[in-house]
């Protein structure tokens, strides 16, 4: 009977799990398994063999007992390891990888993360000579600027009224980085930290992006910030692995050369938007391919914490102003992922009195307001949302 036992714990930890990957299964009360989650447990990995003869198939990163990153295996060879029990199944903020258990090192070959920034999208792509291991879609930090804005502004209103309120002290942001254009660079490196800790990386190559005011022959001072952010971006990525830096017109004939095409549509989830170019930058320093060999994408968006604000911007009836923000809903941190007896799999959001808020983890949409905190079981820490899209 114990050993009965054991094994009904254990096939519920694993279901548990499998519910952690990339967003985008049902969130009803009866989850179903789709592609969207095809990378994320064990009956994902399998649902791969069934696609294999239609969709490239996306190899699984590998690290060792000591948790140094090993070469990248195929979905098949990750069963086998895992059924004989030398590999355990490990999720990292919804990638799906295995850790090894007879392993403490390994020989790995030169790996390039081609990483093209941009304003509102940006693309990486982790790569060998052998396969394209992983093709990221993310979404940038946009919203930094307008909320130092209006913290600013309420601050301003807030000296102006009949309250008790602290007295005005030196601007502290003077000489460092402007909040905005720290938060994206920070994003950026968020991204290639976590990837270097599930894949051997060797090499970053990033395409140095530059903006000139036009009719103008030197760079316009508005401009600053951002050289001044990409170069502190390259500073703390040189400490993770050697930086090249490519040109724009380096990136477009390394594309042109290959007969390969960007989309004019920026904000489109498809390779050809922005992964076309993190693809060639690190196929040119790793080799190995004249087409792109994988052009599935995992999507990634980061989420939105309100932190440090005193109350709501909008009094309600009278004249009371209520709590808002802060990072934690009665006792979970927000963002993370959890599992609701009707809802599935949701991620925490905000608090309404003795209640939590719930949010899809496809698609940030709010599920219910009233949810009891007991009823909630907490699964992992999150800080944004992953998924696959269709495959073209």
């Amino acid at each position: 009977m114990p050993t009965r036992t054991n094994k009904t714990k254990q096939l519920t930890s694993q279901h548990k799990l499998s519910q952690l990957p990339v967003a985008g299964q049902s969130t009803s009360e009866t989850p179903t398994q789709s592609p969207t989650s095809a990378l994320a447990s064990g009956e994902g990995v399998n649902s791969l063999r069934k696609e294999s003869s239609r969709v490239t198939c996306m190899f699984v990163p590998v690290v060792s007992a000591l948790g140094k990153p090993l070469m990248p295996c195929h979905p098949a060879r990750a069963r086998e390891l895992v059924r004989k029990g030398r590999a355990l199944r490990r999720f990292n903020k919804g990638l799906f990888y295995i850790k090894m258990l007879d392993r403490e090192d390994g020989v790995v070959q030169p790996v390039a993360v081609g990483v093209d920034p941009g304003s509102k999208k940006e693309g990486l792509t982790v790569k060998s000579e052998s396969h394209t291991y992983l093709n990221i879609n993310a979404d940038a930090v946009t919203w930094v600027s307008d909320a130092v804005k209006t913290r600013r502004e309420m601050r301003r209103g807030r000296r102006f009224r009949k309250t008790p309120c602290r007295a005005n002290r030196i601007n502290r942001a003077r000489g460092a980085l402007p909040p905005s254009t720290r938060a994206r660079w920070q994003w950026k490196l968020r991204l290639c930290l976590w990837l270097a800790k599930l894949y051997p990386v060797s090499q970053f190559v990033v395409e140095d992006i530059k903006a000139r005011t036009l009719g103008k022959r030197r760079w316009d001072k508005s401009f600053s910030p951002l050289e001044v952010g990409k170069q502190w971006f390259y500073d703390e990525l040189g400490r993770i692995a050697p930086v090249d830096l490519r040109q724009g017109w380096e990136t477009k004939g390394l594309r042109d050369a290959l007969g390969l095409k960007k989309s004019s549509k920026k904000m489109a989830e498809v390779f050809g938007a922005h992964c076309v170019d993190s693809w060639v930058l690190a196929n040119e320093h790793v080799g190995g391919h004249i087409v792109p060999d994988n052009t599935r994408l995992l999507l990634v968006t980061p989420l939105r914490f309100h932190r440090r604000q005193l109350h709501r911007l909008q009094p309600a009836a009278g004249g009371v102003r209520a709590p808002y923000g802060s990072t934690r809903s009665h006792g979970f941190k927000r963002g993370s992922l959890a599992k609701h007896p009707k809802h599935g799999l949701v991620y925490i959001g905000g608090v309404l009195k003795n209640r939590v808020c719930l949010h899809r983890v496809d698609t940030g949409e709010r599920i219910c307001r009233n949810a009891k905190p007991e009823e909630i079981e907490f699964l992992a820490f999150n800080t944004w949302r992953t998924r696959i899209p269709p495959h073209p």
